[in-house]
């Protein structure tokens, strides 16, 4: 029993898998890979796609699921270095079956899974079911495949194939500068291809795979880690600059003007593109988002849905709403296209070119005259905030108790969300450790700090010390 004992069952998260390399070790992965076959034969699929990213560790991890995923009577197809999104391109082939060996925007010491099945996210319930039978596997699991000293890969064919699908779906009506940051992660390397194929002129930053992540995590959320990009728009006098995350499903745009668009804005731009071609339908974004995005999108005739976090509910509600979602968009970065283009899921170079295409069509226009229109908000980053040992079931029915006292409405969908008149404020417990993630955005500062003050009134009798971390937010 020490060894069920002693399995990472906390890695197993809502949407993946993930976790630092002390705990996510190639025995572990070999559990999982095990589970993860017979999850897949379940269902009755024979084929699977793996591809890895630039982690130093990715092309050992994918080598060992490969040789179980054969041992237990599979086909595979090695995708070699490769994005999330060309993970999922390329599942196609395997009626919508794939792996990919990713931590996405985390630091070097972390590694993690994320897979399809026919096409769909696991949900929850099946990533708990993984979990639970790699315990079991890892108590058998002797015979670890030994497999050392593996370099990455780069399968152009399989490159080729999706930069073809971007390729036939994009029209540039004109050509633009970009600076393209590839944050030293899988993406960069086909996204500095695909744009320079679309007549682009493009100054590439950190677009060869590079596990050691030399200056920083693959995360491009980070102000701070988009300033090499920011002085190259000045430098080079640039229409536009792109950040990809590490495994390239999450986007940051900076305008000309070297400013960083908030995701808010960005998905009020998706949403006027989507329902200029499909009026009255449905975009979708998270519990993060602002309610100006919700504003926007009623404003253009559309109906907004809000739902919980996390990038595996969003495409699953897009592929489930039977075409009546034509957009999703989270505040993390993740935004999915369902508008009869794109391929139902996150794809930040996708997202980057619909960008691309729609500003194209406006010869005399900046992008930041563009997004003028959509106004700016005042708004605090996503902030992880300890628990101090509180439950963080606890502490939410306390903030749900003590918000009826306020004008405040109040969302429930994932964690508390409280509107005001003219902005919101947020407190989720993290699906990835021991602390909150706190969020709030208004019209203007002021009422900017009337919100959070107003958490902070809502706390600071019972959980002080959470109170005063909320108070030091900026």
């Amino acid at each position: 029993m020490d060894a069920m004992v002693n399995f990472p069952l906390h890695i197993f998260r809502a949407y993946d898998i993930r976790g630092k390399l002390t705990v996510f070790t190639p025995q572990v992965v070999t559990a999982i890979a095990y589970a993860l076959a017979q999850q897949y034969q379940t269902v009755g699929q024979t084929k699977v796609v793996i591809g890895y990213d630039a982690r130093l560790s990715s092309p050992q991890y994918a080598a060992i699921l490969a040789t179980i995923f054969e041992k237990q009577g599979l086909d595979v197809i090695d995708l070699g270095c490769c994005s999330s999104p060309m993970m999922y391109f390329m599942a196609r082939q395997t009626h919508g079956t794939g792996v990919m060996v990713t931590a996405s925007h985390n630091p070097k010491s972390d590694n993690g899974i994320k897979w399809i099945l026919k096409g769909e996210p696991p949900t929850p319930a099946q990533i708990e079911e993984i979990g639970n039978a790699a315990a079991h596997h890892y108590i058998k699991v002797m015979d670890t495949p030994r497999i050392r000293g593996l370099s990455h890969q780069i399968k152009t064919d399989c490159c080729l194939s999706y930069q073809q699908g971007l390729l036939q779906d994009i029209q540039l009506a004109r050509p633009f500068k970009i600076v393209l940051d590839g944050l030293h992660g899988s993406a960069g390397r086909c996204a500095e291809i695909v744009l320079t194929k679309l007549g682009c002129n493009v100054i590439a930053l950190r677009c060869e795979a590079n596990g050691e992540f030399p200056d920083h995590a693959p995360d491009p959320s980070q102000a701070i880690h988009l300033e090499q990009l920011r002085q190259n728009i000045i430098k080079h006098k640039a229409d536009i600059g792109i950040a990809l995350d590490g495994d390239g499903d999450r986007l940051v745009i900076v305008d000309d003007q070297a400013h960083i668009i908030t995701a808010d804005r960005l998905i009020s731009l998706f949403a006027k593109i989507c329902l200029a071609e499909h009026p009255q339908a449905e975009i979708v974004f998270d519990v993060k988002c602002s309610s100006m995005v919700a504003q926007t999108v009623k404003a253009l005739g559309g109906v907004p849905t809000m739902i919980r976090t996390g990038s595996s509910f969003l495409r699953s509600y897009l592929s489930q709403s039977q075409g009546k979602a034509v957009f999703g968009g989270e505040y993390a970065g993740h935004y999915v296209f369902n508008d009869g283009r794109g391929f139902g899921y996150d794809d930040g170079l996708y997202a980057a070119l619909r960008v691309l295409e729609y500003l194209s069509q406006f010869p005399e226009q900046t992008l930041s005259q563009l997004l003028s229109t959509v106004p700016e908000r005042y708004c605090t980053e996503d902030t992880y905030i300890s628990t101090y040992r509180s439950e963080p079931k606890i502490v939410l029915q306390d903030i749900e108790r003590l918000s009826y006292q306020s004008k405040a409405q109040l969302s429930k969908i994932d964690g508390i969300r409280l509107d005001f008149a003219d902005g919101f404020g947020i407190i989720r417990a993290s699906n990835t450790g021991e602390y909150f993630t706190v969020r709030f955005d208004a019209a203007n500062p002021l009422q900017l700090a009337h919100i959070r003050h107003q958490f902070v009134r809502m706390l600071q009798d019972k959980y002080p010390k959470i109170a005063q971390d909320i108070s030091n937010i900026h």
